[in-house]
């Protein structure tokens, strides 16, 4: 087991640097926005840009993952979205950090199946939500990383500096991944059997993961592209000082994320059925949203950061339950398959979000439309998961069945 929790350990690593390379865009706008007279719909079409590169990408990377190897597939995904983070210190425009960051979210869409399929490889059922909670950690621990360290090391050393330096701890990442070798758990994974694409694309379960995707995926990659602005429109906090109450936020999401992993298993072990404890759990994260709204009503940024916190500490535990989900009802071999399709679906569909974000700030209506869409995005999204899966039986308590037995 210690030697699986070093995959944990790298997969968490991995996931940190990715969103410490994507959002370090979002904490330097001010300073961005001001060298290069970026507008709010420049800055827009920047996050758009990387949405759909990582959107498109996903409906490929799953299924690479699947075909060529996890080693493999995981190491290329970093090394790539890396040197384009790199890339970013190059640009000297508007089109230049498109196209860097069209690249970086290609390179991204690695990351998501990788780490889904790593815990459905190298751990049992019994323990893959503790390790989807360990791993689910990392975007937020990225999160709360990047506004401590980022600003300062812009200040210190300049901007381009902190998209090189973020950049070779990627490349770093890629030599330890390979010096770690560990013995899958799944069968199917040592062996693995032909996934044909558009069988797993018509099951219901990736319909059911992909929807559930849609709904909480376009929360988080709001709040990722627009937080650190809402703060600096909301309460006047200048660019020194939107780190602190950011970083809280992403604090009570990295706790989300951990008991997104344990409540489950918890109820479980006591006896729970995997369909009554898998849901409960995603009620309860859905509920916890609902006052999301209430912040523009608020005098205090860290009262706000309080009550945001809230909210994506329950999308985090949330998320971590669509992720066990997946592997409730995939077998090992398609979990990368059914991770990417849902991702592009998640990818593609936050695009609407951010333009609207953009749109909703420039005609004068503020953050308060995209908070409202926010507070009821999850029990929406536990709907559809109810309407198509009325009683979740795991696939290991199949067989491991061919992927019709989810259509």
């Amino acid at each position: 087991m210690q030697g699986r929790f070093r995959i944990v350990a790298l997969v968490f690593v991995a996931i940190m640097l990715n969103y410490v390379d994507r959002q370090i865009l979002a904490l330097l706008k001010p300073t961005l926005a001001a060298e290069f007279r970026w507008s709010d719909q420049d800055y827009a079409n920047m996050g758009t840009a990387f949405q759909f590169a990582t959107a498109v990408a996903f409906l490929g990377t799953g299924w690479f993952i699947d075909r060529v190897g996890l080693r493999r597939g995981f190491a290329l995904g970093v090394a790539l979205w890396s040197l384009a983070g790199m890339a970013h210190a190059a640009a000297a425009g508007v089109a230049g950090f498109i196209a860097a960051r069209m690249v970086l979210g290609v390179g991204e869409s690695v990351g998501t199946p990788a780490a889904v399929k790593s815990a459905a490889t190298y751990f049992s059922h019994s323990d893959r939500q503790l390790a989807l909670g360990i791993g689910n950690t990392a975007p937020n621990i990225g999160a709360i990383v990047t506004p401590l360290f980022i600003p300062a090391l812009a200040v210190a050393f300049g901007w381009r500096a902190t998209f090189l330096v973020a950049g070779g701890l990627g490349l770093l990442w890629v030599a330890a991944w390979f010096a770690v070798r560990v013995p899958p758990v799944a069968a199917d994974a040592i062996a693995p059997a032909p996934v044909r694409w558009l069988d797993v694309a018509r099951s219901r379960a990736t319909l059911t993961i992909a929807v559930a995707k849609v709904l909480s995926d376009q929360v988080w990659f709001f709040m990722l592209l627009w937080l650190p602005d809402l703060f600096h429109r909301l309460f006047g906090l200048p660019q020194g000082m939107l780190g602190l109450p950011v970083a809280l936020v992403y604090c009570f999401a990295a706790a989300g994320a951990l008991t997104g992993g344990w409540l489950p298993r918890r109820l479980m072990a006591r006896g729970w059925s995997v369909n009554r404890a898998r849901k409960t759990a995603m009620l309860g994260y859905a509920l916890l949203v609902t006052p999301v709204p209430a912040v523009m009503y608020l005098h205090s940024p860290w009262t706000a950061a309080l009550l945001l916190g809230l909210g994506l500490f329950a999308h985090q535990g949330f998320s971590t339950n669509v992720f066990g989900l997946t592997t409730d009802l995939v077998p090992a071999r398609a979990v990368g398959s059914t991770i990417g399709i849902a991702a592009f679906c998640g990818n593609f569909c936050s695009i609407g979000m951010i333009q609207f974000s953009a749109f909703s700030l420039s005609h004068g209506w503020g953050y308060a439309p995209m908070l409202a869409i926010c507070a009821s995005s999850y029990l929406v999204a536990l709907a559809f998961v109810q309407l198509l899966q009325p009683h979740i039986v795991p696939v290991s308590d199949t067989g491991d069945g061919p992927l019709v037995l989810a259509h």
